[in-house]
């Protein structure tokens, strides 16, 4: 079935600003309340939010077989269950009810007031029920700058790194949309020089610059799924900030990784961008050395060109630009993540969301963490007020963006926005 939202040529009877991340080519996914605290399944295009509760009940998805109360609901786990042929089918519809020359909506005003809002009259809400996290560590660069930094210099990549793509299974009920603070953690950590570990508030949170991939209902338990498949699994990506306490991980990661330093809160951005809208942007991975074992073995092009960026803005001043990254940077794809996931049977359900590690380049600008950026507190960053920082003050908020963009079209994914707290006073 062709991909017919992403003609390029197409415009939007809605406003959409010039370099906007969500043209009509875009049409991602995700759930709002609206001003009457109506909770809806829901589009953006340009900056206004779209209700696909209210355009189902309408009629407006007529011919696409979908439960009645699909887009009613306050969670997209549903519809991605429904599987890539619903995904498309809809996408495609949505594109041509805002197309420019389709008058059905446009010119019916009684239907355009109860289906398009401003975004800035609605609130955003987690867009799916997460029942599981993995996080992998994908990234190279990432996994040699740390190993630089804690381990042996000339040995920084563990014997399995370039032979899996290595993960852990994180916790769900931390993770928050784009807006929601995030309070700094209590922990136990072990100061320099000492023996004992004392208890207390971590002195060094950190961001960590991520993508983040939503699978749809994959396997049974005991099936794989081969990596020539993946992909048609894999629903859409959001961006992902996943917060660290770099602190309380030195000290309990051994035996059995991270833990408590990683589960305090993930940040989300809250529209999930489509595999078909990233489709023009399809790019070479990096040539990986030695050769996978070959159920990882892959050809063609199964990275995205997504350009990444973090900002930290001090409470009430101007934010500062530190990092600037790309995706496409990353050493193993979603496929071989995927693929390797379940290559011992684990199932995945809709919903789950699998994150990408930390994602940095070669240069010393493209770190996607502080403890890089900084080289764990050696070299700290100057803002834009004239403060530095290390690593997170308390009223700071992290700021991450991301897009893509040729000479046709610009594809986004907004923002992913996280204020830093004190922490919560310990019962």
């Amino acid at each position: 079935m062709p991909i017919t939202a992403n003609d390029p040529h197409r415009k939007s009877w809605l406003h959409v600003p010039e370099n906007s991340d969500f043209p009509i080519q875009n049409i991602p996914f995700g759930v709002f309340i609206t001003k009457e605290d109506v909770v809806t399944i829901g589009t953006r295009i340009g900056d206004f939010a779209v209700d696909m509760g209210a355009l189902q009940q309408l009629g407006y998805f007529e011919g696409i077989e979908l439960t009645d109360d699909m887009f009613m609901q306050d969670t997209l786990n549903d519809f991605i269950s429904d599987g890539k042929k619903t995904w498309r089918l809809v996408r495609n519809r949505l594109a041509d009810i805002f197309d420019a020359e389709n008058p059905e909506l446009r010119d019916n005003k009684s239907h355009r007031d109860v289906v398009v809002f401003k975004i800035e009259d609605v609130e955003m809400q987690l867009p799916v029920h997460i029942g599981d996290y993995t996080d992998f560590y994908s990234s190279k660069e990432h996994a040699t700058n740390v190993g630089k930094m804690f381990r042996d210099p000339e040995n920084a990549l563990l014997p399995n790194w370039l032979h899996i793509p290595v993960g852990y299974h994180g916790r769900s009920s931390t993770i928050v949309p784009s807006g929601i603070p995030v309070h700094r953690p209590m922990g136990q950590t072990l100061p320099n020089g000492e023996t004992q570990p004392v208890f207390g508030p971590s002195r060094l949170v950190d961001f960590e610059l991520e993508t983040a991939f939503i699978t749809t209902d994959a396997n049974i338990m005991g099936e794989n799924i081969p990596l020539t498949e993946a992909e048609d699994y894999i629903f859409g990506m959001v961006l992902l900030n996943d917060w660290s306490a770099r602190d309380i991980q030195k000290w309990e990661y051994v035996p059995l990784g991270p833990f408590l330093a990683k589960n305090f809160a993930s940040s989300i951005s809250p529209w999930i961008v489509t595999l078909d809208a990233l489709e023009p942007f399809r790019t070479a991975s990096p040539k990986q050395e030695p050769k996978p074992l070959p159920y990882l073995q892959q050809t063609g092009n199964h990275a995205f060109d997504i350009n990444l960026e973090v900002s930290i803005a001090p409470e009430d001043n101007e934010e500062t630009l530190v990092c600037k990254s790309n995706f496409k940077y990353m050493y193993w794809t979603m496929s071989q993540q995927l693929a390797h996931h379940t290559i011992n049977g684990c199932r995945i359900n809709s919903g789950d969301m699998m994150g990408s590690g930390t994602i940095s380049g070669s240069t010393e600008d493209s770190f996607g963490s502080m403890l890089e950026l900084t080289w764990g507190g050696q070299k700290p960053l100057k803002m834009k007020d004239g403060s530095e920082r290390k690593f997170i003050n308390d009223g700071d908020t992290v700021i991450m963006r991301g897009y893509c963009q040729n000479q046709e079209v610009r594809i986004g994914f907004g923002e992913v926005a996280s204020k830093l707290l004190p922490p919560i006073t310990t019962k």
